[in-house]
């Protein structure tokens, strides 16, 4: 009985919060001045809203910068909201760290403020962003109401730079996504991986290079290295102050990119591919099951034809 009482309270708070489209934004802070939003380890709903994602923001001495905006505008609005009731310094400048909808969608809420991000990830928003919108409109439903997308308008070069009076390491990689920005707070010692790191939860490939995001993953190992570093947080998934989120997705993805790679040898379909056992190290792994078949989808076509062509 005591179970049941539990499972409609799960059920009623869901509702609640799903009728409201309350995202119940709490940040934690992980440093000075330092603060992130943490989302589910979950697939997108319409029970969370897309809060599924990492987002952050640090208080400079000459403003706040907000690093991701969330899947939405109402995820934006209600982040903005959060983070004034932290901080009373105005919002300096807001970076996308790669353009998938989760880590941009909420720009909209920043309008009138610079929004940035390496200039493949603004094509990649300019090119694909409806799309993407329309997509999460479908998997969301109404807590993506209102939202449009708004295309960075500031490019970053990788390199070291002075924002809002923080020093700030623009590290720019690839690997997950044509264009990923990881940013390193010197102050505080908080990597900021976005998306080339999850913890807890399984990676997603829709536009994953896996060769490219593994030597990402090792440049990513070297800064947690350093005498000043102090916390890692991964695009999805629980802050740490170690490495073992980065040891955990190249587990993973040395993994999968095997297993395609093996398949493709022995002459596998997709349909054999897809009803292969994933390993006892991530069975449990939150959406594993339902990732490892987006990423046979995204991943195995390639190998096929890199096996037919060593072959020839």
């Amino acid at each position: 009985m005591k179970r049941l009482i539990a499972l409609v309270a799960t059920f009623l708070s869901a509702s609640a919060g799903a009728a409201d489209f309350d995202y119940g934004l709490q940040a934690q802070s992980v440093a000075e001045q330092v603060y992130v939003f943490i989302g589910r380890n979950e697939d997108f709903s319409t029970v969370n809203g897309g809060n599924i994602v990492n987002t952050a923001f640090i208080a400079g001495p000459g403003g706040i910068v907000v690093i991701d905006s969330g899947p939405s505008l109402r995820y934006g609005e209600q982040m903005r909201r959060a983070i004034s009731g932290i901080s009373g310094q105005p919002l300096a400048l807001v970076i996308n760290t790669h353009h998938h909808p989760d880590h941009f969608l909420g720009n909209q809420a920043f309008a009138g403020i610079p929004i940035a991000a390496l200039p493949a990830t603004i094509e990649g928003i300019a090119a694909e962003g409806n799309a993407f919108a329309e997509n999460l409109f479908r998997m969301s439903g109404d807590w993506m109401k209102g939202t449009e997308v708004l295309v960075p308008n500031r490019a970053l070069a990788a390199g070291t730079s002075e924002i809002a009076g923080r020093r700030l390491r623009l590290i720019g990689l690839d690997g997950h996504t044509g264009a990923d920005l990881a940013v390193y707070d010197e102050k505080s010692g908080v990597l900021f991986a976005g998306d080339l790191v999850f913890n807890g939860r399984t990676p997603t490939t829709p536009h994953a290079d896996i060769a490219h995001w593994l030597t990402a993953l090792d440049r990513l190992e070297t800064i947690t290295r350093e005498p000043g570093f102090a916390v890692l947080v991964p695009g999805h998934g629980a802050v740490t102050r170690d490495a073992a989120p980065i040891r955990q997705t190249r587990a993973w993805l040395r993994w999968l990119q095997a297993a395609m790679q093996t398949a493709a040898r022995e002459g596998l379909d997709m349909n054999e591919v897809l009803a292969l056992p994933l390993p006892a190290e991530f069975a449990d792994l939150p959406v594993a099951a339902s990732e490892y078949r987006r990423s046979v989808g995204h991943l195995f076509p390639a190998a096929e034809q890199d096996a037919l062509g060593a072959g020839r």
